[in-house]
């Protein structure tokens, strides 16, 4: 489980442009949760996501997984248990390594370094029918660098990476929003997939309100560093993009747009 406990967060304190992003939020999020958050820009979602990452410090409150205080680890610590994918595909893999060396890399996530290889050709086999299975033609392109890949291809790889090891959570920033429509859905199958199969706790920050009513168990709607919407079960699954387009139009409304 994921409790967020007290959180206050002050972007540029005592500055004309300081910003108060959360002021005492909670939330509780359960294993196995596959978690779709939406929200307009600035209600904090990716804050949310890097409070949870360790990416920037939080000014008050503490962020606990299976009751463990990890408020004060190191955000390198806390990716032994977390995967990412971002937004930019660019971010999840290593550009002037080949497939093959940054499946290598990802494979040992956690692990103590050595004086061995950092690429065991025993696990070649395993790689090659991990990639066949986004049906992208990447199990004959081991030696490829990972740069010549195009954004969906990068993608997908960094979606395989990040579940490689066994992990708590799997963090998807927007992982569709640089693709074409064709390969987010192919990307977003396999999201599904993977998230099944593996049964990874996940949260998928969303701008495209069909993948959030589609996919997962659980929506959530941000405004303002406040939880607006929060949908689970058969709540979530009659919830339609309309009630969300609503929900949506309201809150302009009352913000005076």
């Amino acid at each position: 489980m994921l409790d967020l406990r007290h959180i206050s967060k002050i972007y540029n304190p005592g500055t004309i442009n300081e910003t108060c992003i959360f002021q005492d939020f909670n939330l509780s999020i359960n294993d196995g949760e596959f978690v779709s958050v939406v929200g307009s820009n600035g209600s904090g979602k990716t804050s949310m996501l890097n409070i949870i990452c360790g990416s920037i410090d939080v000014d008050c409150g503490n962020i606990l997984i299976n009751g463990e205080d990890i408020t004060n680890m190191p955000d390198f610590k806390r990716h032994r248990r977390i995967g990412r994918v971002y937004q930019n595909p660019a971010m999840g893999t290593c550009s002037g390594m080949t497939i093959l060396e940054n499946m290598s890399m990802a494979d040992n996530k956690g692990k103590p370094f050595s004086l061995t290889l950092g690429t065991n050709k025993k696990r070649i086999p395993y790689y090659r029918e991990m990639l066949g299975q986004l049906k992208l033609g990447l199990e004959d392109k081991l030696n490829t660098p990972v740069g010549s890949l195009s954004g969906g291809q990068r993608q997908a790889l960094a979606l395989l990476m990040s579940t490689m090891t066994d992990i708590d959570f799997l963090i998807l920033d927007e992982h569709t929003a640089a693709l074409d429509p064709r390969i987010a859905e192919t990307i977003m199958e396999l999201t599904d997939k993977i998230v099944s199969e593996k049964n990874i706790t996940t949260i998928m920050v969303t701008h495209n309100l069909r993948y959030a009513t589609i996919y997962g168990n659980r929506l959530i709607m941000m405004h303002q560093g406040k939880v607006v919407l929060d949908k689970t079960g058969h709540a979530k699954e009659a919830t339609s993009i309309n009630d969300l387009l609503g929900l949506f139009n309201m809150i302009s409304i009352e913000c005076g747009n």
